[in-house]
C-alpha cells in the first residue's frame, strides 16, 4: 500500500519509521517531510493545509491511505474532504475533532458524558465582566484555556488574580486571534499528569503504551512551556487499579459518547489525564497522537502498525490484540538556543554517525546538500530501550552528547519525577 503521512516533525518520522517496518507497505510519501523521514520515504512539498493539492498528489501517486499527523488539518475537516474518495483518511471528521478544536465543545462532551474534569465556565467579550468578577472570586490557581487550537500557548496557569484578569481581557481581546475570542476558566487541578492513547473506530477501541511527556523547558519541570522536551513510557505510578479506573470512567464513556452523538471518529483518542488523590481526570482531549509521546509509544508497539490501521479502516479494531514490548522507552529533545522563545536555524549537525542503541526521530531538520541542519525550536527526538528506565535514560544522554550543533539545549532530568 502507498501511504502519505502528513507532517514535518518527529511524531511523523516515527510513523514514517513504523510504518515501514510492515510487510503490507509499499510507498511512504511524507508532507512536506525533514531530513529524517528522507531517509525512509520520499519528502513531498505540499501544504498541509492545501487539500486540492493534497489530493491531486494522491491521485497521481496511488496513494490509498492519508495518516495526519497535526491538529490543524483534522480540526479543518481533511476527513470531511475525502469522505466520497477512494482515500482513507485515518483521523476523525471535522465535527469530532472539535474534541481537540473547542475547549468548551470538549467540556459540553466530558459534562454530557459523565466524564471526571475539572470544572469551569466559559466566556465572551459580550460576558467580559462577568469573567472578571469571576476569576476574582475563583481560587488560585487560576486556569484560562483558549477555546481554540492555539499552537500549545493557549493555556495559562496564574497564582495572581489581578495578572489572571489582564491575561484574560487580552485573550478576549485577540492575544490568540479567533483561538481565544471564548475563554475557559477552570478549576486547577493538583496532581500528576500522563497521556492515554486509544484508537478506535467509531464502535470499539483498543490502548496503546501509556506515556508521560515533560512540557517545560527547565529541568525540574520549570520555566516556559514548550511542545515537549522528553518522553516516559511505561508510566510506573499508572497500576492495574488506576489503569481500570481510566477505562471505566474515561476511555469507556468517551467511546460511548462518540457513538450516542453520532461522530465520523476513525483513528487516534489521546487523552491528556492527571491523577488526582489516586483518581484519574481529564484536562484535554486530543484528536491526533502526541509530540514527543509519539517518540516513545510508537517503539514500544510490537504490533504491525498498519495493520491496526486497516482494521479500523474496516471496523474491526476489537478483533485484533495489541502487543507491546515491556522494556522502557524515554526519549530526550534537543532543541535550539533560545527556544521556546526566538532561536536561530541554519545551524549545522553533525554526529549522527557516532550514535549507537538510540534511534533518532527529526523534528525540526532539513537537508542542505549533502549536510543537515537545524530548522526549528525542538531538533531531534533521542529515543532509547531499556530494562530500566534508569538505563533506558542514560542511554539518551549518552547520544544526547554525541549530536553536535551550536546553541544545542537539552534537558538532563526527564522522568524525574517518576
Amino acid at each position: 500500500m502507498n501511504i502519505l503521512v502528513i507532517g514535518s516533525g518527529g511524531r511523523e518520522h516515527a510513523f514514517a519509521w513504523k510504518l515501514a517496518q510492515s510487510e503490507l507497505c509499499k510507498n511512504i510519501f511524507i508532507a512536506p517531510g525533514n531530513a529524517g523521514t528522507a531517509q525512509i520515504g520520499t519528502n513531498v512539498d505540499l501544504s498541509i493545509s492545501d487539500f486540492e493539492a493534497i489530493e491531486k498528489f494522491c491521485a497521481s501517486n496511488g496513494v490509498e491511505i492519508i495518516l495526519v499527523g497535526p491538529e490543524a488539518p483534522l480540526v479543518d475537516g481533511i476527513w470531511d474532504h475525502f469522505k466520497d474518495t477512494e482515500i482513507y483518511v485515518f483521523g476523525p471528521s471535522k465535527e469530532a475533532s472539535r474534541l481537540e478544536g473547542s475547549k468548551a465543545y470538549a467540556k459540553e462532551f466530558m459534562l454530557e458524558n459523565n466524564i471526571p474534569t475539572a470544572s469551569y465556565k466559559e466566556f465572551t467579550i459580550d460576558s467580559k465582566e462577568e469573567g472578571i468578577d469571576y476569576i476574582r472570586k475563583h481560587d488560585l490557581p487560576i486556569v484560562l484555556k483558549a477555546d481554540g487550537l492555539a499552537a500549545g500557548k493557549g493555556v495559562l496557569i496564574l497564582n495572581d488574580r489581578e495578572e489572571a484578569v489582564a491575561e484574560f481581557t487580552m485573550m478576549l481581546e485577540g492575544k490568540f486571534g479567533e483561538a481565544s475570542e471564548r475563554i475557559v476558566i477552570e478549576q486547577f487541578l493538583d496532581g500528576i499528569e500522563f497521556s492515554v492513547f486509544a484508537v478506535t473506530d467509531g464502535e470499539g477501541y483498543k490502548i496503546l503504551p501509556i506515556a508521560k511527556d515533560y512540557k517545560r523547558i527547565g529541568e525540574g519541570d520549570t520555566g516556559l512551556n514548550t511542545g515537549g522536551m522528553g518522553a516516559v513510557s511505561p508510566v510506573p505510578f499508572v497500576d492495574e487499579e488506576l489503569y481500570e479506573k481510566v477505562i471505566k470512567h474515561i476511555i469507556e464513556p468517551t467511546i460511548k459518547g462518540i457513538k450516542t452523538r453520532g461522530l465520523d471518529y476513525h483513528g487516534f483518542v489521546f487523552v491528556g489525564c492527571i491523577r488526582v488523590d489516586g483518581d484519574p481526570y481529564v484536562i484535554e482531549y486530543n484528536c491526533r497522537m502526541g509530540d514527543p509521546e509519539t517518540e516513545v509509544v510508537l517503539p514500544r508497539l510490537k504490533s504491525d502498525f498498519l495493520n491496526i490501521m486497516l482494521q479500523v479502516k474496516a471496523g474491526k479494531i476489537t478483533e485484533l490484540e495489541i502487543e507491546k514490548d515491556d522494556r522502557f522507552a524515554t526519549t530526550m529533545m534537543l532543541v535550539s538556543g533560545g527556544y521556546p522563545e526566538s532561536y536561530s536555524k541554519g545551524k549545522l549537525m553533525t554526529g549522527f554517525d557516532k550514535v549507537e542503541t538510540s534511534l533518532l526521530f527529526h523534528s525540526g531538520t532539513k537537508q542542505a546538500g549533502d549536510t543537515v541542519v537545524t530548522n526549528g525550536g525542538r531538533v531531534l527526538a533521542i529515543t532509547s530501550y531499556g530494562t530500566t528506565k534508569e538505563e533506558a535514560l542514560a542511554n539518551c544522554k549518552t547520544n544526547a552528547e554525541r549530536i553536535e550543533f551550536e546553541g544545542k539545549y537539552y534537558r538532563t532530568d526527564i522522568g524525574f519525577d517518576l
